[in-house]
């Protein structure tokens, strides 16, 4: 669901009644420039008594100050002024955002005392703002009264000096929040809503904004040799779909940077069924197409001078009479054949062939993947990072330092043949795990064989995409993990 906020710029305002909200750094007097909002000095007063310091985003929360203009004053800390981080500016605005609730209109003065604001910085509060205000109740027939009251747009007017420069540059950060959004609704969707054809259909909705879609069926991937992904979609009623979006803004011959994403729409496990205890999480097993999708939305929506394709292999895992079984033997689209050992490791089963579609007919640059592929990678890095694991230094350290710029953050993990041999199988070339010690390793691994001498990244986002730890700017579910990470690997490194 889209954020309920109406957000414009202006250079000045007059207050008339509504909500109001301050910002101060925890390095100046937290009553400087405030007279606008608080003629009576009020704000000193209850800083005082509540020993309010304007540490990073805490509040101070005012109502009917003596004086005001305003009917509620609202103070938000960001902490030293020297300090200040783009995702500072984030997490201010998601703070912002969660104290508005039933209010229609709000007015916020951004320009505190002895903080440089730019136009940058303007549009990552918005854009904080519109990442917070995010809700997903699309099955909700009836409301709490907070959530009714809610439930209209409020508008939210940003005071700062360089108005122009941050609605600017506020256009360009809206489709971003647009792009994390949608993949925040489509990790959020319950799993009879969306199956692999729906999900396709989303992706189709893209051609709107000017991407190439394409949509293969059952039909065509058997043609094309994909026996791994047809594999894990077998026990299943619903079939299987492969979405390639292309978004063309570079120079017409430059080769396209590529995002392939895992999309499970539902696992089960299959035959090697999952415990029944938190198996409902399991509709969000197709977190990496749900970010794929969001990217590929961003870069088309703010015109991205770029050449990139974004694939995304969506199947259902199902136990049924027709499933795949562990000991049988697949051969995938590049002619290697696969034990499966555990019918539960199958996202790696559905990438292998879509990344050896990719780069057989796109040769990009890079591929980097995206999937909610093990426990094994919660259990090393929790919900803080994910897993990154690369054949390539530099490619590697461009999505670290994209990770730390938008506190997307991934820590790269070994790879090394020792691991590679731990897949290795009697009866095909490898098989689909190399057990319980290393899984997150080994599972990269197998991946690893399906690239070739391509520029490759794998990232692998089972504790970060769904159900991770809420923040300032995410309270949702699904957080729409790896968008605005790869946005900035693509701004910072490959726009023309």
């Amino acid at each position: 669901m889209a954020a309920k906020f109406d957000i414009s710029f202006s250079k000045s305002a007059k207050i008339s009644g509504g909500l109001t909200i301050l910002l101060k750094a925890s390095d100046a007097d937290v009553a400087a420039g405030a007279e606008i909002a608080d003629p009576a000095g009020v704000i000193a007063r209850a800083a005082k008594i509540a020993k309010f310091s304007a540490k990073p985003v805490s509040t101070l929360d005012l109502v009917a100050p003596e004086g005001s203009p305003a009917e509620r004053v609202i103070v938000v800390g960001l902490g030293k002024a020297d300090e200040l981080t783009a995702h500072d500016w984030l997490k201010a605005g998601g703070t912002a955002a969660s104290k508005i609730k039933g209010a229609l209109k709000a007015t916020v003065f951004i320009d505190a005392p002895g903080v440089g604001v730019d136009a940058r910085a303007g549009a990552d509060f918005a854009l904080g703002m519109l990442l917070r205000g995010y809700s997903f109740d699309t099955y909700k027939t009836k409301k709490t009264d907070d959530e009714d009251k809610a439930s209209g747009r409020a508008k939210i007017t940003i005071i700062t000096a360089d108005a122009a420069g941050a609605r600017k540059a506020f256009a360009d950060a809206e489709t971003v929040a647009d792009g994390v959004n949608l993949a925040r609704d489509l990790v959020n969707e319950p799993p009879n809503i969306l199956g692999p054809v729906e999900f396709a259909a989303k992706a189709k909705e893209l051609e709107k904004l000017g991407v190439e879609v394409e949509i293969l069926t059952e039909r065509e991937m058997k043609r094309l040799g994909m026996g791994a992904l047809l594999g894990v979609a077998q026990g299943s009623v619903r079939p299987p779909r492969l979405a390639i979006m292309q978004w063309k803004g570079g120079k017409p011959k430059e080769r396209p940077v590529a995002f392939i994403g895992k999309g499970v729409v539902f696992d089960t496990g299959g035959i090697s069924i999952k415990p029944a205890a938190g198996m409902e999480d399991m509709k969000g097993d197709m977190g990496g197409a749900a970010a794929v999708t969001g990217l590929m939305h961003v870069l088309a929506a703010r015109k991205a001078a770029v050449n990139a394709v974004g694939i995304i292999g969506l199947v259902e895992n199902m136990p049924d009479g027709n499933a795949q079984r562990p000991g049988d033997i697949v051969t995938s689209m590049s002619g290697q054949t696969i034990e499966v050992i555990n019918t539960d490791a199958e996202g790696r089963l559905v990438l292998c062939d879509a990344l050896w579609y990719c780069n057989d007919r796109f040769k990009p640059q890079f591929m980097v993947n995206l999937a909610t592929l093990t426990g094994a990678v919660v259990v090393a890095l929790g919900s803080v990072y994910a897993g990154l694991f690369s054949n390539d230094d530099a490619l590697a350290g461009q999505l670290t330092e994209a990770g730390f710029s938008t506190s997307e953050k991934v820590w790269r993990m070994p790879l090394g043949k020792e691991y590679d041999k731990m897949i290795d199988s009697k009866f095909a070339d490898m098989k689909n795990t190399g057990g319980r010690y290393a899984g997150s390793i080994t599972a990269a691994h197998f991946l690893k064989r399906f690239v070739q001498d391509t520029r490759w990244a794998h990232l692998d986002i089972a504790g970060t995409a769904m159900g991770s730890p809420l923040d300032e700017i995410n309270q949702s579910w699904g957080s729409g993990f790896g968008v605005r990470l790869l946005d900035r690997l693509v701004r910072d490194h490959y726009e023309a």
